[in-house]
């Protein structure tokens, strides 16, 4: 179930700037088209004639195709040179990190089942030697954990259970340090959408307060649009990247826990060897 969760987590965060990108904005090329401010329609009782020759210049133009413009076009256009290039280096991380993440904090590189089967066939047969060999040479957190506890037995249980701790608690520090990556790209990029909010508003509040009366529209719209696709992009960034980095720090820690009762079960068959001075 874990596995199907993380997979629609992650086409939801590829597939959909790719939904954006293929809707297409329609943009009336009139400039002219500012009647809530008092234009063109607001002075149509002044002089009729040049309304019907607007009326009649519209009539003409009606069946011209509109000016379109690409969705993923404007998006970035209202993102500018600042802010696009900082959510897509947020972006390519973020896919890095969950990628790298998800391959590491796997069963076969933390808790393999082969090392599990032969270690615990050699302990039953108190092969110790053999057992110690096996586990130093394999490379996953169980097998580093078990290595060091042997190691110390011969230095009395507490001394070994002591070592496994220490050593559980290092090798864990690392791969929390690692997946932690990925709750400071979701933390981070909402941020960076507040503030991309900021500067947008600030944007058309400068264009009300320089316009007058009558401010252009069309650079309202600019700001407010940088308001709102930075809003939505950092949001798009960082609700797959919390929701994979809960689930992978869930599953980091059900790890853990079985690498501390494996472990607790085999180096606890040495529970009565004392410390040799």
């Amino acid at each position: 179930m874990n596995r199907y969760l993380r997979l629609a987590f992650l086409f939801f965060f590829l597939a959909f700037p790719l939904a954006l990108a293929a809707q297409d904005i329609d943009f009336d090329s009139s400039e002219d088209d500012t009647s809530f401010l008092g234009g063109p329609q607001a002075s149509a009782e002044e002089n009729p004639g040049a309304a019907n020759a607007a009326a009649d210049s519209g009539a003409a133009g009606e069946g011209q195709t509109q000016k379109k413009e690409n969705y993923l076009v404007w998006m970035f256009r209202a993102l500018g040179w600042v802010f696009g290039p900082v959510f897509v280096i947020l972006s390519l991380v973020d896919v890095a990190l969950i990628v790298m993440n998800m391959m590491a904090i796997r069963r076969v590189n933390l808790v393999p089942e082969s090392l599990v089967l032969e270690f615990g066939e050699l302990m039953d047969n108190q092969k110790f030697q053999d057992a110690y060999q096996v586990a130093k040479e394999n490379d996953s957190l169980l097998g580093r954990v078990l290595a060091a506890g042997l190691s110390k037995v011969p230095s009395g249980y507490e001394k070994a259970v002591q070592t496994m701790q220490d050593v559980g608690q290092e090798e864990t520090m690392k791969l929390e340090h690692q997946i932690g990556y990925l709750a400071l790209v979701g933390n981070l990029a909402p941020m960076v959408g507040l503030f991309g909010t900021v500067v947008g508003m600030i944007a058309s509040f400068q264009v009300i307060a320089a316009g007058g009366a009558t401010p252009s529209p069309q650079k309202l719209a600019e700001g407010i649009a940088t308001a709102l696709f930075t809003t939505m992009i950092g949001l798009t960034i960082a609700l797959p990247s919390l929701a994979i980095y809960d689930i992978i720090k869930n599953r980091l820690a059900r790890f853990i826990l079985e690498i501390g009762i494996i472990s607790d079960n085999y180096i606890g068959r040495f529970s009565s060897v004392t410390h040799k001075k």
